[in-house]
């Protein structure tokens, strides 16, 4: 009956179908309406939760994702996000960043720093409005600024392959910028935990990070990680993957060889406070592509990208409520948001890549990818909340930030790729892949 207590696995059994039918659905609506899947798992997540479905059936939406299932979903959706962040990783192509290093600083730190000021600006002026009590300021504009600076890393990645432009040097640019730029991010987030949890703020996301730990010790910790994964942990993959090849197909050891070492090293990058999905990341990063490889990937990605990701997405989702900005003046604040984040992270990219030397085009292309914000904000978000830092009414506001920054960013850029197709003589646009 609803209402009563139910068995964990019996309410499992029931929400994942319905998530991953749900989000099945609207990923495919949304690539034949030009968008990129997540987009459309995104609103998932939001209508699933106390915007719509919490409100016009609250029963319902009590029993089909009751509050004992939500940490089990949240476990199954961040293990999909590790393994996509791994796949990435995978995928990253180095040798097209040749003779773009200056390019790579000066628009990834410019794409944090600039909207990190006016982030700060804005916290500043929401601060007394829209703080959680007991907040401090510091915590309080630091987190909201470090909200406005970071780029959707893996969602920039499936933009990327919709449009055609991941093997090209303007996406592969646009990846090591989200990638430098992020790691600041992290390590800004990083702080903001530890000035939190003296307060009696239980960890989030990032909780190997306490308060006795700064920025300089993670650091190193991380260019420690760095090293050893380049220079110890890459040579042994390649010498392994090798003599693995050589004595047959590899099948599901290599699957589980790859999920190992995934996890291993997302839990050391968690631990020392950068968040876990870089560990993933740079994991894959150092993986040797080799056929066994690329074959153990692609089942590891045909299981937890349609099924295990989405369950990300709905745990955001029921956490947003979009009832909460019922006022006019809370519509405001969220349109403030939307304005700062857009002119900080857009604006800044493009000013700086064209300060790098880039074309306009390939500028203002990079600036609308840098703004792209999706899945990484929502993990940042989610922190934020977890710590108390922000509360739910700016919560709300900044994951709708996050959905139409990441809406409007494949549109632009295909807008910008069949104006640059006309101008060249090739006629419209190429059509938009499947992604994924």
């Amino acid at each position: 009956m609803v209402g009563a207590s139910r068995d964990p696995l019996e309410a499992v059994l029931v929400a994942v179908p319905v998530v991953v039918l749900a989000c099945g659905v609207a990923a495919a609506l949304m690539r034949r309406l030009g968008q990129t899947a997540v987009v459309g798992e995104i609103l998932v997540g939001i209508l699933l939760g106390p915007s719509l479905l919490g409100w016009l059936w609250p029963a319902g939406s009590r029993w089909l994702l009751p509050g004992e299932v939500l940490p089990y979903l949240g476990v199954l959706g961040n293990l999909g996000l590790l393994v996509f962040m791994f796949l990435i990783g995978l995928e990253l192509d180095p040798g097209l960043l040749r003779g773009r290093g200056r390019a790579v600083v000066v628009v990834s730190q410019a794409s944090v720093w600039i909207p990190l000021g006016l982030g700060s600006l804005l916290a500043l002026a929401m601060y007394g409005r829209l703080a959680p009590e007991g907040v401090g300021r510091a915590e309080f504009v630091l987190f909201v600024a470090v909200a406005m600076s970071v780029t959707a890393f893996p969602v920039l990645a499936r933009i990327l392959k919709d449009q055609g432009l991941y093997g090209t040097p303007v996406g592969a640019l646009a990846m090591a910028c989200a990638a430098v730029a992020d790691v600041v991010a992290w390590c800004l987030l990083a702080l903001v935990v530890a000035l939190a949890q003296p307060r009696g703020s239980g960890g989030a996301g990032g909780g190997g990070v306490g308060a006795g730990w700064g920025i300089a010790g993670m650091g190193a910790l991380a260019a420690v990680f760095l090293a050893g994964m380049w220079w110890g942990v890459r040579p042994v993959l390649a010498w392994g993957v090798r003599r693995w090849a050589s004595e047959g197909e590899p099948g599901a050891g290599m699957v589980v060889g790859l999920c190992s070492g995934l996890c291993l090293s997302a839990y050391a990058t968690d631990a020392m406070g950068v968040h876990a999905l870089f560990g993933a990341f740079v994991f894959g990063a150092v993986v040797p592509r080799t056929e066994g490889v690329e074959a153990a990937a692609e089942r590891l990605r045909a299981f937890a990208v349609p099924v295990l990701l989405p369950l990300f997405f709905v745990g955001s989702g029921l956490k947003t409520d979009v009832g909460l900005l019922g006022g006019g003046a809370a519509w405001l604040w969220a349109a403030a948001v939307l304005a700062v984040a857009v002119a900080g992270k857009w604006g800044g990219g493009a000013g700086a890549a064209l300060l790098a030397g880039q074309p306009v085009r390939d500028a203002v292309t990079l600036g609308a990818l840098m703004n792209c914000r999706g899945v990484t904000e929502l993990v940042v978000l989610n922190v934020g909340l977890g710590l108390g830092v922000i509360g739910p009414e700016l919560f709300t506001a900044l994951v709708l930030m996050a959905l139409v920054t990441t809406a409007v960013t494949g549109p632009v850029v295909r807008a910008l790729r069949g104006r640059a197709r006309e101008r060249a003589g090739g006629g419209t646009a190429a059509p938009v892949g499947p992604g994924r």
